[in-house]
C-alpha cells in the first residue's frame, strides 16, 4: 500500500491530465473487495485511473485486469462490466 502523500501527488498529476484531455467532472470513487457492477454504459465517455487495488473490465469481447497506475477509457455509450479485485479497488473517475 502507498502512503498517502504518494497517493495524492499521483491523483492530483492524474487528475491535471484528465482535464487537459477534456473530462470536465473528476472524482474518486472506491469499491469494496470483489464488487461487481454488471453490463452498463455512459452517456458520455469516462476515463479510469485505478490508484489503489485492481479491477478487471470486459468490453467488446475484452477482458483486462487493471492494477495501480493504469488508465483505461470507455467510449461513449460503449457495453462494458468490471469486477474488483480481492482487495477493492480505489480510483479516479473523469466523466465527460
Amino acid at each position: 500500500m502507498m502512503s498517502e502523500d504518494v497517493l495524492m501527488v499521483q491523483r492530483q498529476d492524474w487528475e491535471k491530465a484528465l482535464r487537459q484531455d477534456g473530462f470536465r467532472q473528476i472524482y474518486t470513487w472506491e469499491d469494496g473487495p470483489n464488487a461487481s457492477y454488471p453490463d452498463h454504459s455512459h452517456a458520455g465517455a469516462t476515463a479510469h485511473v485505478i490508484l489503489e487495488g485492481e479491477m478487471t473490465v470486459t468490453s467488446e469481447g475484452r477482458t483486462e485486469t487493471y492494477k495501480a497506475g493504469d488508465r483505461f477509457d470507455v467510449p461513449a455509450n460503449a457495453l462494458h462490466s468490471a469486477r474488483m479485485g480481492p482487495a477493492g479497488c480505489r480510483y479516479l473517475i473523469g466523466e465527460e
